[in-house]
């Protein structure tokens, strides 16, 4: 479950940042003109762009290393435990 919205670790533009991810990273995508518009009041015009486009690569990539088999090679060992603290879980 993610607590990311509940976590003090957080501020308020930081947290829909993180809706927008979760929202584009679902199958089929779940962007509300709501979330957008909240969206908007935190980031311009071309900071929306740039982070659609950084949360489309990454799930482009993550997609495509799950295809393929593609594993981590434990660049950061402790990720599951930072993300652990900040109400985040990894799903196997």
């Amino acid at each position: 479950m993610h607590r990311f919205r509940e976590s003090d670790l957080f501020n308020p533009a930081e947290k829909v940042a993180l809706e927008l991810a979760e929202a584009m990273t679902r199958t089929p995508q779940q962007v509300t003109d709501e979330l957008f518009d909240r969206v908007r009041k935190h980031y311009s015009e071309a900071e929306i762009v740039e982070m659609a486009a950084v949360i489309a690569l990454e799930n482009f990539r993550s997609r495509f290393n799950r295809c393929c088999g593609v594993e981590a090679h434990g660049f950061y060992p402790n990720l599951g435990e930072v993300l652990g603290a900040a109400g985040l879980v990894i799903r196997e």
